[in-house]
């Protein structure tokens, strides 16, 4: 162990510092700062995965690290869709998940919004309408928004999301 250790302070620190990439961290800077003026509370949302790869899934955890500071700007994730502004809807929608979808709408309060992320949300994308799948959320539920992309990066979900947050920002 002792010689482990000595070896490492022998060697120092090996990897290299991360180059900082100032026109995306501009870009999120400016959107959460449109976000903070925008939001008078919490903006809740109430994601669902109706059947998805989970990639977007990676993607939407990514927007709680602290790089993006979801939680800071007035942003969480609830449990119950009766707490949730939002209903952010992954994947295309299988026949398992058709029921569980429709309720879940049904059981968000009014004024709602709902946002299909991922092409696969979109249109059912490689999955199509078939025996096992419903294709795009839109084929069930009205969907508001958009997020295109396989799977969106974060700064593209924050973006849609704002997008989202500006349009309730008018309708009150």
């Amino acid at each position: 162990m002792f010689d482990v250790l000595s070896r490492i302070m022998r060697t120092g620190i090996l990897t290299e510092t991360p180059a900082e990439d100032a026109q995306n961290s501009s870009a999120i800077t400016d959107l959460q700062t449109d976000l903070r003026s925008i939001l008078g509370r919490a903006l809740c949302i109430r994601q669902v995965d109706a059947g998805s790869c989970n990639g977007c899934e990676l993607e939407i955890n990514a927007l709680n690290n602290p790089y993006y500071n979801l939680e800071g700007l007035g942003i969480k994730f609830v449990a119950s869709p009766r707490h949730a502004d939002l209903l952010l809807v992954t994947g295309p929608v299988s026949v398992n998940m058709e029921e569980a979808l429709k309720r879940t709408y049904d059981a968000t309060p009014d004024p709602k919004f709902v946002v299909a992320l991922g092409d696969c949300a979109d249109c059912g994308c490689v999955f199509g309408r078939s025996y096992a799948s419903r294709g795009g959320v839109a084929n069930l539920i009205p969907v508001d928004y958009t997020i295109l992309g396989c799977p969106p990066e974060p700064a593209a979900i924050l973006k849609g999301i704002l997008q989202v947050a500006r349009s309730k920002h008018r309708a009150s």
